[in-house]
């Protein structure tokens, strides 16, 4: 089993001074930073590591993930975020979860004793709500259905057809451009796929600015959760 670490930039220097140093590279088989477009040096940091780099040719997270993807050489994909959200300490915990014959493993922010010290009022309501719908309507049994910390394996974003423009529609309703993680949670339990958790601490971001657009993404989220009800079958 090849594994990847898949790691989302745009304007992210000071977390990838400081977190990357963190993550130690016999960890997996290959490191992809997949840039957004960033003009404050964080590509030219990701080269001057030895790192891959991957340069969007389109905006927007979810597209950072369907041009990765093409490009990436594994089985296993880990989803990581630079900014110091995510513990670098936790890819090898959820690699080894993975190999026990998982699908997918989460790193929750609210599973046991886990906690988010980036979420706000709005943030963590907005998470426990959608949350709580997807194992509704869905019969998941998430406790974190949107963070992006996460394993995959890459023929699973292939199944669920994530890779598809149809499949992010409510988001042209909203004039924006969404993530992958709402979608990936609930076609995951629409299949029925082997998923696990491990609870993991989501520290305070490290520079940068935080690129949620809380009205938009919200709005489409809502409708894509809805929509998923008679849209997309197993």
């Amino acid at each position: 089993m090849k594994t990847a670490l898949l790691v989302l930039t745009y304007n992210e220097i000071e977390g990838m001074r400081a977190i990357m140093p963190q993550v130690k590279r016999e960890w997996v088989d290959r490191i992809y930073v997949v840039d957004g477009g960033s003009d404050d040096g964080t590509v030219e940091y990701a080269l001057a590591q030895g790192y891959e780099v991957i340069r969007q040719k389109r905006k927007g997270l979810r597209h950072a993930y369907i041009e990765a993807m093409e490009q990436i050489e594994g089985d296993v994909v880990v989803a990581f975020s630079p900014d110091g959200n995510s513990m670098p300490e936790a890819i090898p915990a959820l690699i080894a979860k993975i190999r026990e014959g998982y699908d997918m493993v989460i790193a929750s922010r609210y599973l046991d004793n886990a906690r988010s010290e980036d979420d706000g009022l709005i943030t963590g309501f907005g998470n426990a709500v959608f949350t709580k719908m997807i194992n509704l309507l869905y019969h998941g049994s998430y406790t974190d259905s949107l963070v992006m910390y996460r394993a995959f394996y890459k023929s699973l974003f292939y199944e669920l057809d994530l890779h598809r423009e149809d499949a992010y529609r409510p988001e042209k309703c909203c004039f924006t451009t969404v993530c992958i993680m709402p979608l990936l949670s609930i076609r995951s339990a629409k299949r029925k796929k082997k998923i696990a958790e491990i609870p993991y601490d989501e520290p305070q971001r490290i520079g940068g600015q935080r690129k949620l657009q809380i009205i938009r993404w919200g709005t489409a989220y809502l409708l894509q959760t809805i929509r998923e009800l008679y849209y997309w079958r197993v």
